[in-house]
């Protein structure tokens, strides 16, 4: 577990570049990002793998919207940065919000009956790399993963 401003990275390559939007942080945002990435990545990445960048993508702006400091605020925002890795075929997801107080987010199964709680668990069993970060733009925290063909 960690707090603070302390980096999780949990395998994974850095990445670079890449293509950038940001969306209000409303729940509506959720099924922008999704069709945002899949017209950037349809061409660049295999079926399986990009449902699996999707399905991601949704879980974190999700997050974001739901447990950050952006979500509560009337004219929050999240931050998307997708980018394709140099060293192997797939995609760097990245999503930054405004943070909330607390430790950093953490994958922990869901409490079974619970309607939610499984997102970050989904990222650290889908995606072949993933973590979080403070923002280095300005106050807030970042939540990335890799997904790799």
């Amino acid at each position: 577990m960690t707090t603070g401003d302390q980096v999780v990275r949990h395998g994974g390559e850095v990445a670079a570049g890449g293509w950038r939007r940001a969306l209000p942080a409303v729940e509506a945002s959720v099924p922008v990002a999704r069709a945002w990435a899949r017209d950037l990545l349809a061409v660049w990445i295999v079926a399986p793998a990009l449902d699996d960048v999707l399905l991601l993508l949704s879980e974190v702006v999700t997050n974001a919207v739901t447990h950050s400091d952006s979500g509560r605020s009337p004219d929050g925002r999240v931050r998307l940065r997708v980018a394709l890795l140099s060293r192997v075929r797939g995609v760097h997801v990245e999503v930054a919000d405004d943070g909330a107080a607390g430790e950093a987010p953490v994958a922990r199964p869901a409490e079974v009956g619970s309607a939610g709680g499984r997102g970050l668990w989904l990222v650290s069993e889908i995606a072949s790399a993933w973590g979080s970060s403070p923002r280095d733009d300005g106050p807030g925290r970042s939540v990335w993963f890799q997904v790799v063909e």
